[in-house]
């Protein structure tokens, strides 16, 4: 390679030059033969054809919103996607569209999915940056930078999983190197050595910024030593040499000898999105001199020299091509726009109905002993279901709660990560998509604020954006709350974040038997699932948990205790509490109704309605901060619908609108206590006999 031009901001660029492209690969691969070459020139053409014509729609007002042509980038995509099998997996950037068609993605579906229409690849919900079809083992193009890497690695170790040499590529650009899942996810990767290639499509710049101002070292693959990996960076423009490192790359990883790193060097023609919103930061001669180096005239003109393939047969390839996307085109004109009611079924799978669950019994044991006992079972169930998390084997993680289950399933089942909560989560995600049931242990769930992306942007979206024609079964699993003098960033209640997103499901068992039910139902959900437990349900004592395996249906509160009076709904922790006050209660004369919510996504609001309708008093207790507290939205709910029947307005109970304290006395002060909520019970009824 050569250095030809230079960017606006005085670094320097590295220009592919075609001529000095050797003959013959010098690697332990296949010879491309003619054939080969001749379906690499048709991927190629199909590309281009499909994103100038998308460009051309964009401005003529038929393709809305925006897209990321990739034109210029064939290559990598053509060559990079070819010797990939249909059981393998790629998983992309906002810029995708190349590596959808490359890996055989429908282009009638894809043009229909650009202009918004009910044909569609994903039913005209997921647009441009979120082209994907399962079938195909492509697991998305993603809005997100560098989410494809924890995917990926997902993807790659649900493949390993199975047992099969199935592997992949996690493309992503140069400005995603630079995010913190690329080190994260090239890490466990190369720890766990996993079938998969990081392909970094170096275009030279992230948006606007350009490569040599945003990334130390000089090179993306230059990074690979660091994690005992091999890295090269390569000529991006030429798809053969993309080929013959890609194909090399695989065999490797189909071998079990774990991920590559290639960074291929190559140039967009476009402004970062169709919208060309963006100015003056390439100059005039830096983008001819790129544009003299179209890997599509450098193909023609390999052809040519190397296979005969002279300009007329090469013209009819490229009318092909064009008749191909005009078709596409005009199939998607005639299709009909997606109708707001048919999006809600797209949001979650369908949720099964379980047995009624067994009777307590009379064993006896602890809410970490029934947390263990529902991973256990599961996993002893279901040969896709397994656990990964930080430290959760062989000590069994920070409070025991996975304690023995290393020994018992081994490392494949009880998967022990570094540190590193963002490529656990995308990881699991991916497994997910990728036909798994993992359990992604968050060590504290204050930490979950790392793994907020693959979350809520992935897992609870996923779904919807395919078209409702993908399920992500994954549970998020971990200890919240205060009450054991953590202080303030391990002692936090965040549910109502997740209760917010649709697409989750959020579930809050106080009980060992109900932590033991609701837990195997969330994992044999097809749903992402966030399971919260409670620090000091850790410490509790045993009671009855049957011993067979059980499922509590998700959405269905429980009356922990049956009252005329007020009724109470309180969560995890605040659950005894709120026994404890009514039991003060009782002796003063006042029946308190208790429940226990169980499902904070969805809310079970019948359960809370007739037993308001019965009660016409109401209070909602949780540890959380009161304002912008899930109490608030149980509050309007039930005014909504119950109205008629209160005496009152809903109160809300939650801790003091500080951070938590390190001081034990203090910490005690600050979250709700039986005696706050017993204190203030007696108000509502009081104040409600003195209006009276």
């Amino acid at each position: 390679m050569a250095t030809n031009a230079r960017s606006a901001a005085g670094g320097s660029l590295t220009l592919p030059v075609g001529k000095n492209t050797p003959k013959r690969l010098n690697r332990n691969v296949p010879e491309p033969t003619r054939d080969d070459m001749l379906a690499l020139a048709r991927t190629m053409l199909r590309i281009r054809r499909f994103e100038t014509r998308t460009e051309e729609l964009f401005k003529a007002g038929v393709i809305k919103g925006t897209a990321h042509s990739s034109a210029g980038q064939e290559a990598i995509a053509a060559g990079a996607c070819l010797p990939l099998r249909r059981s393998d997996f790629i998983t992309t950037h906002h810029r995708g569209h190349g590596h959808c068609i490359a890996k055989g993605a429908d282009i009638d579906g894809m043009m229909a999915e650009l202009c918004g229409k009910l044909g569609g690849i994903c039913g005209g919900i997921g647009g441009s940056m979120h082209v994907a079809d399962v079938e195909l083992n492509i697991l998305g193009a993603n809005g997100i930078v560098g989410a494809s890497m924890g995917l990926g690695v997902g993807a790659a170790l649900a493949a390993k999983q199975r047992g099969s040499d199935d592997a992949g590529i996690a493309f992503f650009g140069d400005g995603g190197s630079n995010e913190g899942i690329f080190h994260e996810a090239l890490n466990l990767a190369a720890l766990w050595k996993l079938p998969i290639v990081f392909f970094c499509e170096n275009n030279l710049y992230g948006m606007s910024t350009p490569f040599e101002q945003a990334t130390a070292g000089g090179s993306v693959a230059g990074r690979a030593a660091a994690y005992g990996i091999p890295g090269e960076r390569i000529d991006g423009n030429d798809p053969v040499e993309v080929y013959a490192a890609v194909s090399e790359a695989l065999a490797r990883a189909r071998a079990g000898e774990g991920p590559t790193l290639i960074e291929g060097l190559t140039y967009r023609h476009g402004d970062h999105s169709v919208r060309g919103n963006l100015l003056g930061y390439r100059t005039d001669d830096e983008i001819r001199k790129w544009l003299d180096e179209d890997p599509l005239t450098r193909l023609a003109r390999r052809l040519a020299e190397d296979w005969d393939v002279d300009a007329q047969e090469f013209a009819a390839l490229e009318a092909e091509a064009s008749e191909e996307i005009e078709t596409a085109i005009t199939k998607a004109e005639t299709l009909p726009e997606p109708e707001l009611p048919m999006l809600f079924d797209k949001v979650l799978a369908p949720r099964r109905t379980p047995p009624a669950p067994p009777a307590p019994g009379s064993r006896a044991i602890t809410y970490t002993e029934a947390v263990r006992e529902a991973i256990a079972q599961s996993i002893e169930g279901d040969d896709t279901v397994f656990l990964m998390g930080e430290d959760v084997g062989p000590v069994g993680g920070t409070f025991g709660v996975t304690r023995g289950l290393f020994d018992k399933f081994g490392p494949d089942r009880i998967m022990n990560t570094p540190i590193s909560e963002g490529v656990i989560s995308g990881a699991a995600v991916g497994a997910a998509l990728s036909g798994r049931r993992p359990i992604a242990e968050i060590q504290i769930f204050d930490f979950v604020t790392f793994m907020m992306d693959p979350i809520v942007n992935q897992a609870a979206k996923l779904r919807f954006m395919l078209g409702g024609k993908a399920s992500v079964p994954v549970v998020f699993r971990g200890p919240q709350g205060g009450g054991i003098r953590l202080a303030a960033q391990h002692s936090q209640s965040l549910e109502a974040w997740f209760a917010h997103i649709p697409g989750l499901t959020v579930l809050a068992p106080s009980t060992p038997y109900d932590a033991k039910g609701l837990l195997m139902a969330a994992i044999r959900d097809d749903n992402p699932v966030v399971f919260l437990e409670h620090k000091l349900l850790y410490l509790g004592g045993a009671s009855p948990v049957p011993e067979a395996p059980y499922e509590i249906e998700i959405g269905k509160a429980d009356i922990k205790r049956e009252g005329t009076d007020v009724t109470v709904i309180a969560t995890l922790a605040m659950v005894e509490r709120a026994l404890s006050a009514a039991d003060t209660l009782a002796r003063e004369g006042i029946s308190v109704e208790v429940i226990d919510p169980r499902s904070l996504r969805p809310l079970d609001m019948d359960c809370f309605v007739r037993s308001v309708k019965k009660t016409s008093r109401c209070l909602v207790v949780h540890e959380a901060w009161r304002t912008g507290g899930l109490g608030a939205e149980m509050a309007a709910q039930i005014t909504e619908e119950a109205f008629d029947w209160l005496d009152a307005p809903v109160e809300r109970m939650g801790s003091a609108e500080v951070p938590m304290p390190y001081n034990d006395r203090l910490e005690r002060e600050v979250m709700p206590s039986a005696a706050g909520i017993a204190e203030t019970v007696r108000r509502m009824c009081h104040r409600d006999l003195a209006g009276a």
